[in-house]
C-alpha cells in the first residue's frame, strides 16, 4: 500500500479496479481546510487520462509491473515478435497494445516490455537509437536563418525533421521519446 502523500511521477497504483501511472502530481495546501493531492492518472490498458484528488492519508495498493528485456524479432502484417533473450520464449503482441513505440526500431534490437499480471500492456523502445537515412530533399545553402530543419526518412519508415547539412546515407541518432534529431554518428 502507498498513501496518496508518498505519491511521484512514473508509481504504478491499483485503483477503482483498474492500472493506473502517476503523470503528475501536486500536494496543494490551502490556506483553509485540509491538505490534499491532486493527481492525473493514465489507465495503462486503455491509455485515457484522468483526473482525481487524494487526501494525504488515503491509501492505495501499488500495481506490480514487470519490464522484461526482449528482442524485437519481426512484424508479421498486424502481429509483432518478440524473443525473450534468456529463455528463448517468443510472444506476438497486436499493433494496439503496441502503438507507436516501434516506429524508430529496427528488428534484432532490444526492447523492454512492460506487462501486469502477465497482460502485456506497453513496449518500452532503447531511449537512443541509431538509423540510416534513406531519402531526403537537399538543403539549400543560405536558408538558415532560423535553423532552419528539412523532412527525412530514416530506414524504419519513420519521418524526423534534421538540419539542412544531414544529407542520404548519413546515420543519425534520434531520441525515441521525443522523436528528435541528436546528432549524427
Amino acid at each position: 500500500m502507498i498513501s496518496a502523500g508518498d505519491f511521484r511521477n512514473g508509481v504504478t497504483i491499483e485503483y477503482d479496479n483498474n492500472i493506473y501511472q502517476i503523470i503528475e502530481f501536486q500536494h496543494v495546501k490551502p490556506g483553509k481546510g485540509a491538505a490534499f493531492v491532486r493527481t492525473k492518472l493514465k489507465n495503462i490498458k486503455s491509455g485515457g487520462v484522468v483526473e482525481k484528488t487524494f487526501r494525504p492519508n488515503e491509501k492505495c495498493p501499488q500495481a506490480r509491473i514487470e519490464r522484461k528485456d526482449m528482442q524485437y524479432l519481426y512484424a508479421d502484417g498486424d502481429l509483432f515478435h518478440f524473443m525473450d533473450v534468456e529463455s528463448y520464449e517468443q510472444i506476438a503482441l497486436d499493433a494496439n497494445s503496441i502503438g507507436d513505440s516501434l516506429k524508430f526500431v529496427k528488428e534484432n534490437e532490444m526492447c523492454k516490455v512492460c506487462s501486469h499480471s502477465g497482460n502485456v500492456y506497453a513496449v518500452e523502445p532503447p531511449l537512443f537509437v541509431e538509423l540510416k537515412i534513406i531519402n531526403t530533399e537537399p538543403g539549400f545553402k543560405g536558408d538558415t536563418a532560423q535553423g532552419a530543419t528539412k523532412p527525412a526518412v530514416v530506414e524504419t519508415g519513420a519521418t524526423v525533421y534534421v538540419p539542412l547539412f544531414v544529407e542520404e546515407t548519413d546515420v543519425i541518432k534520434i531520441d525515441t521519446r521525443t522523436g528528435d534529431y541528436l546528432s549524427r554518428v
